[in-house]
């Protein structure tokens, strides 16, 4: 694919997978991973590229929920190093994708790992929260003149802004973000969201790590235009993000949501719809006559009244009617019509 969907798709929202390290250092695994995403209707795959050695210290703490699910006395080094891919992997991925039809993302983190993305060609770099602001290495990514996808998990609005800064060679969006797995509601704070998009005028989304699929959709009502949910084959299987990820049942029921949502927010020009045209005739009303009267006779209040069908003249007109004269006889119930009158 020689442009990714997030700038030309038949849909208005982009929904990634984010596969991230739930492949656990398994190449099949990550192909199968790839193989439900399909299924599951997203539009892209995204995995993460690094050198364990080039991302934390060898005294490098685990984050709290990273203990909580992998083993508590292993240093964060260790655990990268079992869920790390090699760069060949990668290239058998992205060709995987390729002959999938889905777009391969990833979201590198170290120089080398954003060199080798970039020769493999992907059409966009996701940076993850905790590169938000790491400046040096968003100058690095900015040289490759890609479409970039930031995370601001962590972040505030001068941070977002300060980082935009870095991006003079690249189209940016943003993604909203709480980065704890999974996230609290009481920490989602999805009007941040929106304040990114009037303050920036950026394309923005939601990266989701809350439990189940209905902030997600909620932020697609406020106008997400990327979504970036956690994807496992299994949550129950051993490692850092599988707890805090959907299962492809759940996910596919989370893009078919987006996709009702998306075709519900319609254009919001405000018009009566092609479907609503057969109710509009039965369920408005018309001004219909409230008692016979001749030819002549001029209209009073007391001589006309309001009742459905709405197929006569509106009742918006009723104050005009009021002292117009009638061409005809005209009965009682009758609806009227301006050829009654004079």
């Amino acid at each position: 694919m020689s442009e990714p969907r997030l700038s030309m798709g038949e849909h208005k929202v982009y929904v990634i997978a984010e596969i991230g390290v739930n492949h656990n250092g398994s190449l099949q695994r990550a192909k199968e991973c790839i193989d439900q995403a399909v299924a599951c209707g997203a539009d892209a795959v995204k995995f993460q590229t690094f050198k364990s050695e080039k991302l934390v210290t060898k005294q490098a703490v685990k984050a709290k929920y990273q203990t909580e699910h992998t083993d508590a006395t292993e240093s964060q080094l260790n655990m990268l190093r079992q869920l790390e891919l090699s760069f060949e992997e990668f290239i058998a991925l992205k060709q995987y994708c390729e002959d999938k039809d889905i777009d391969f993302l990833s979201t590198p983190f170290d120089e080398e790992s954003a060199e080798f993305l970039n020769r493999i060609e992907v059409t966009a770099f996701k940076i993850g929260s905790g590169d938000m602001n790491n400046l040096p290495f968003l100058a690095c990514i900015n040289q490759f003149e890609k479409p970039v996808i930031l995370s601001t998990g962590m972040a505030n609005l001068e941070e977002v802004e300060a980082s935009l800064g870095m991006f003079t060679k690249s189209d940016v969006a943003l993604l909203h973000c709480t980065s704890d797995y999974p996230a609290s509601l009481e920490d989602v704070n999805l009007l941040a969201m929106k304040t990114m998009m009037d303050r920036f005028g950026k394309v923005t989304g939601y990266s989701d790590h809350t439990d189940g699929i209905e902030i997600t959709i909620a932020a697609v009502a406020m106008g997400a235009r990327i979504i970036e949910k956690h994807f496992t084959l299994d949550r129950t299987l051993p490692g850092p993000d599988h707890k805090a990820s959907l299962e492809p049942q759940a996910f596919k029921q989370m893009v078919q949501a987006i996709r009702n949502v998306e075709q519900a927010l319609g254009d919001g020009v405000k018009r009566c719809m092609p479907s609503e045209e057969n109710t509009k005739l039965v369920a408005r009303k018309s001004i219909v006559m409230a008692c016979r009267k001749s030819a002549g006779d001029v209209l009073t209040q007391q001589d006309i009244a309001v009742k459905r069908p709405g197929t006569g003249i509106e009742p918006k007109y009723y104050f005009e009617l009021i002292g117009r004269q009638l061409l005809h006889d005209v009965e009682e119930e009758q609806l009227l019509q301006w050829s009654d009158l004079k």
